[in-house]
């Protein structure tokens, strides 16, 4: 997805937010804001929003000397995930469809984002969505995917939702019988999740394995991730990408590549045809020549 005007402010606010989660002076947050500014001002805007977010947060790191800011948040938002886990799979085991129940769900925990808000109703969310209709249904797609898929990864997003993952990991394993491989982020950005993140949520117990993307951008950056990890996603017969990251990096990476997610901005609603709020499981697109 190509950055939008609207998505400029926010970026801002990324950085600035950042800088405060740990702990910087005034000085420093004009200092985050001014070199900032000059990244928007230079950047090119064809790129994605979480390839700016990137300069934008290493501008962060650099300023306060701290890569990690939101490691406390994101210890905390896997413990709490976890209090609800036990309530989440009853909802699946007793469903009339738990691989549709589990796949809402997973969408549910998108919710945790630090990028977007500070607080979150996660058992709020859950029954939310569980009621929603989807705004963007490709759901079709998935399942005729799924049922032929032999190789399937399975794109973190954010720490806390990783223990929602777990739980379409697990009804997948428990229904189709598939391996699924977990992907995470290969050092700190923002909240998105970290080997240390995965294993708190028991992921190393469910998942047939943990991988790194060899990057820590936001979303998939194909072209900043590690060749290793390029020539595995290449290989697999389905990816299930989790977050707006992901979408706003993967939407054209091809029709094996599946998105689920809340839609938590307008300018992504547009670009998805989804409100704010709706829930969306779509199917990403083939790159056009020249895109």
């Amino acid at each position: 997805m190509k950055t939008f005007l609207d998505c400029y402010p926010c970026l801002l606010k990324v950085g600035l937010t950042a800088g405060r989660k740990a702990s910087a002076s005034e000085a420093q947050q004009i200092a985050i804001m001014h070199q900032s500014l000059e990244v928007l001002h230079s950047i090119d805007p064809a790129l994605t929003p979480p390839e700016i977010a990137y300069l934008i947060l290493k501008i962060a790191a650099e300023v306060t000397g701290d890569g990690d800011p939101y490691r406390e948040d994101k210890h905390r938002s896997t413990e709490q995930a976890l209090d609800l886990y036990p309530h989440m799979q009853a909802l699946i085991a007793k469903a009339e469809d738990p691989l549709d129940t589990a796949i809402r769900i997973s969408i549910a925990g998108n919710i945790i984002d630090f990028a977007a808000a500070d607080d979150f109703d996660l058992w709020g969310t859950v029954e939310r969505v569980l009621a929603a209709p989807y705004a963007v249904d490709d759901r079709p797609a998935f399942m005729e995917t799924l049922d032929q898929a032999k190789d399937i990864l399975y794109l973190a997003d954010n720490a806390g939702e990783t223990v929602f993952d777990r739980l379409l990991i697990e009804t997948i394993n428990a229904e189709y019988g598939k391996p699924v491989t977990y992907v995470i982020k290969s050092g700190p950005i923002l909240n998105d999740a970290t080997l240390e993140d995965a294993v708190q949520a028991d992921l190393d117990k469910i998942a047939t394995a943990i991988i790194e993307t060899g990057s820590d951008t936001q979303g998939t950056i194909l072209s900043r991730c590690s060749k290793a990890f390029r020539e595995r996603f290449d290989r697999a017969d389905m990816v299930i990408a989790k977050g707006q990251a992901n979408y706003e990096t993967l939407n054209e990476a091809g029709s094996k590549v599946f998105l689920l997610l809340q839609a938590k901005c307008p300018v992504l609603g547009r670009d998805a045809g989804a409100p704010v709020g709706g829930v969306i499981l779509s199917q990403a697109s083939e790159r056009q020549p020249g895109g």
